[in-house]
């Protein structure tokens, strides 16, 4: 049965991905744990931290995911990585926030805000405009349409899902695809 609690989120949960002079304080963020099946088949409980606004956003949509068994490698707060962006998306963790820039830009990404997600980063990476990924773990996953356990393709229930509550999917980017990459009206 899929369980999801949402509550306040202390400080020394976000040790690494919080700091003074984000653009959000860190009481306007929620911890969600919740319910997901994992690659082995079996239900896990995983944490993502989220602003306020959008928590009924993700437990909606994590409850269809979880009814229909779509799998999730991990799923941990960020700061199990230290906020180090690369190590999470190398370990194929599922997160949501973290304080940092965009990448490749001097403005903050929509994780700084609490309003992004990025579901199976190793299954679904960053993919520059010119093919390429900054994981090796990640090569055999850059092109799209793809068959796989964890794969996000486009126009697919995990993307019509997050649709469906105003969230946009980085695969549908011009450029570059960032197909891990979900975010509350885009960007």
């Amino acid at each position: 049965m899929f369980k999801a609690k949402v509550s306040n989120v202390s400080r020394d949960r976000l040790p690494y991905s919080w700091r003074p002079g984000c653009p959000v304080h860190y009481r306007d963020l929620r911890l969600i744990t919740l319910s997901y099946w994992g690659f082995d088949g079996k239900p896990h409980t995983g944490e993502l931290v989220v602003r306020e606004t959008v928590t009924d956003d993700i437990v909606t949509v994590f409850r269809k995911l979880y009814g229909w068994r779509w799998p999730i490698k991990q799923m941990k707060l960020v700061d199990a990585y230290k906020a180090d962006d690369f190590a999470s998306v190398d370990a194929d963790n599922t997160s949501a926030f973290n304080c940092r820039r965009a990448t490749g830009s001097s403005r903050w990404s929509k994780h700084a805000y609490g309003e992004a997600l990025d579901i199976n980063p190793r299954e679904n990476p960053y993919v520059t405009a010119t093919g390429g990924t900054a994981h090796q773990n990640a090569k055999n996953f850059t092109n799209r349409p793809l068959k796989g356990i964890g794969v996000i393709n486009p126009g697919d229930k995990v993307v019509k899902a997050l649709a469906q509550v105003g969230w946009e999917w980085g695969g549908y980017w011009s450029s570059a695809k960032d197909y891990q990459h979900f975010s509350k009206g885009g960007g």
